[in-house]
């Protein structure tokens, strides 16, 4: 009689990784698909690169709107209600047509003082609107 020989090596104990791996990619499409992808918001400023030259003589004058740390709003060395920005431009640019409107704003003032600045300056059809950071003496007195 012959013995059986029992096979050490047998191919039906090992796991079949096919099923497991289906799931994997299953799952990972559906992560994809359910997760949801956020849309940053942010301003579009205008913000000119630091220039050391002054500007020359004969250059024509900006009108120069300021925002201190605390959201006050400056027009000629006065301070101005939010909703009079419009107004106050307007008069400044009957006498100065083609003066670009430069909104100086300190680094701790919101956004909201910034844009509702801005919004008025491109209401009163200001030609350009430009943001710059608040000197270091503005910062120092306000």
């Amino acid at each position: 009689m012959r013995r059986k020989k029992s096979r050490s090596g047998d191919d039906s104990n090992e796991i079949d990784l096919t099923p497991m791996l289906d799931v994997v990619f299953i799952m990972l499409i559906f992560f994809i698909v359910t997760a949801s992808f956020v849309k940053e918001v942010g301003l579009d400023t205008n913000v000119p690169e630091p220039n050391d030259q002054p500007p020359p003589p004969d250059a024509e004058p900006n009108i120069v709107v300021r925002l201190s740390q605390n959201n006050e709003i400056w027009i000629d060395n006065r301070r101005v209600d939010e909703r009079a920005i419009r107004s106050n431009i307007e008069r400044l640019r009957a006498e100065l047509p083609n003066a670009t409107v430069i909104i100086q704003a300190h680094a701790q003032a919101d956004a909201s003082a910034y844009v509702a600045a801005a919004d008025a300056a491109r209401a009163a059809k200001a030609p350009s609107v430009v943001l710059v950071p608040a000197p270091e003496e503005l910062r120092a007195t306000r």
